[in-house]
C-alpha cells in the first residue's frame, strides 16, 4: 500500500487545529505539521466552555490554521491523499464550522471526505505514537468523557464502562471553581495537590469494587464541597489539601475500574497488547504513574501520547482519517455533524453493522 497524506481538522470543542499527517504503507506514521489554537482565554472569565463564542472562533481562524498547516508541512491541497474533520461528537456548532469546512475543501480538491469520529481518533493515537496493535483496553478520560472500551479494529469499539454521572475531567474543572482555582481546572488541582496532604480528608471512592467497570464522580465532587464548607474561610493549606485528597480518590477509582475492565476483557478472550490512555486528563501524572502499575500488574503495557496529542489536535483527527482511508472507507458530502455519537456506532471495515459487540459483552 502506498502513503497516504491526510489533513486533518478539528473543532468539536475549544480548540481550532488543523494538522497534516503521513501514513505509510506499513501503517506507521508521521505528523508533519499540527498547529493548533486555543480559546482558553476567551472562555477563562466564564468558568467553561461557552458553545456560542468557541463557533465564532473557529469560523474567524479555521482557514488560516489549514493554511499553515499546509505551509508548515511544505504541501500543498492538491497534494494530499484525502481531508478528515471530525464530525461529532462535540458543541455542534463547532462541529458545524469544521465539517463544513472539509466539505467545501474536498469539493474544490476533488479528494476523499473522512468524517472522523472525535473519540476514535482519541483511541487510534496511541497506533501513531506507540504502533499499538489490536487489541487493546481504551481509557478515555477528557472534560467530556469517561470512558472504558474495548478495541478490536477499525470500528469495532465495545463499551465497557463509562460515566453515569460526570466526566472526569469535569469533576476536576469543577473541583477547582469551587476552590476559586483558575480555568481550566485540571492542571490547576494537580499543581496543587503536589503542594497537599492527600491523607487530610477523606473521600469517597464511588462504585469501587463493583463488577461492572463504570464511574460516578457527582458524589465524590459533593464531598470535596462539603469539607470545603466545614471549614471555610479555605486558606491556601486547605486548599492543596483538598486537591490532593480528591486527585487521591480520582488516581483509586481509575485504578479499580481500569482493573475491572481488563478483567472483563480477559473473560472475553481477548488479551489486550496496551492499556491506552487518552484524552486531557491523560496529562495528569499522577494518574498515568498508577496506570503504569496497573498495565504492568495485567502483564500488558501503558501506552500514553504525548501531552500534546492527549489533548484536541489536527493530528489524531488526520490519523484516525489515513487509517480510514487506508481500508477504504470514506464518507459522502451529505454526511451530517453529530452532537452524540457514540463509538459503538462507528463503522468499520469489518462489519456489516456498526460497531459489532465483543461476543458476550453488553453493547
Amino acid at each position: 500500500m502506498s502513503d497516504l497524506l491526510l489533513l486533518g481538522i478539528e473543532t468539536t470543542c475549544d480548540e481550532t487545529a488543523a494538522a497534516i499527517v503521513r501514513r505509510r504503507g506499513d501503517g506507521s506514521g508521521t505528523i508533519l505539521s499540527n498547529v493548533v489554537r486555543s480559546q482558553t482565554e476567551a472562555h477563562a472569565e466564564y468558568g467553561g466552555v461557552v458553545p456560542e463564542i468557541a463557533s465564532r472562533a473557529h469560523v474567524e481562524i479555521l482557514d488560516h490554521l489549514i493554511a499553515l498547516a499546509l505551509r508548515s508541512a511544505g504541501i500543498t491541497l492538491a497534494q494530499v491523499d484525502g481531508i478528515a474533520a471530525a464530525a461529532g461528537p462535540g458543541l455542534i456548532g463547532g462541529v458545524i464550522v469544521g465539517l463544513t469546512t472539509a466539505k467545501a475543501l474536498a469539493l474544490a480538491a476533488n479528494k476523499p471526505l473522512i468524517a472522523v469520529n472525535h473519540l476514535e481518533a482519541h483511541a487510534l493515537t496511541a497506533r501513531l505514537t506507540d504502533k499499538v496493535p489490536f487489541p487493546f483496553l481504551l481509557l478515555l478520560v477528557s472534560g467530556g468523557h469517561t470512558q472504558l472500551v474495548a478495541v478490536t479494529g477499525i470500528g469495532e469499539y465495545t463499551k465497557l464502562g463509562g460515566t453515569i454521572d460526570d466526566a472526569i475531567g469535569e469533576a476536576f474543572d469543577k473541583t477547582a471553581k469551587m476552590l476559586g482555582l483558575p480555568y481550566p481546572g485540571g492542571p490547576e488541582v494537580e499543581r496543587a495537590a503536589l503542594k497537599g496532604d492527600a491523607s487530610r480528608f477523606a473521600l469517597p471512592r464511588p462504585l469501587h469494587g463493583k463488577p461492572v467497570p463504570d464511574f460516578s464522580l457527582s458524589g465524590l465532587k459533593t464531598a470535596v464541597r462539603q469539607e470545603a464548607l466545614k471549614i471555610a474561610p479555605l486558606s491556601d493549606e486547605d486548599v492543596n489539601d483538598l486537591c490532593a485528597s480528591f486527585q487521591a480518590a480520582i488516581v483509586d477509582i481509575l485504578a479499580d475500574r481500569t482493573r475491572c475492565a481488563l478483567r472483563l476483557m480477559l473473560q472475553k478472550g481477548l488479551k489486550p497488547n496496551a492499556l491506552v490512555l487518552a484524552g486531557g486528563v491523560g496529562a495528569n501524572q499522577a494518574v498515568r504513574r498508577v496506570l503504569h502499575k496497573v498495565a504492568a500488574d495485567a502483564g500488558t503495557r501503558l501506552a500514553v501520547p504525548p501531552p500534546e496529542l492527549c489533548t484536541d489536535n489536527g493530528a489524531m483527527i488526520a490519523w484516525a482519517g489515513a487509517e480510514r482511508l487506508a481500508r477504504g472507507l470514506t464518507d459522502d458530502l451529505g454526511t451530517a455533524p453529530r452532537a452524540r455519537w457514540p463509538l459503538g456506532e462507528v463503522e468499520g471495515a469489518n462489519s456489516s453493522a456498526p460497531g459489532a459487540p465483543l461476543p458476550g459483552a453488553a453493547g
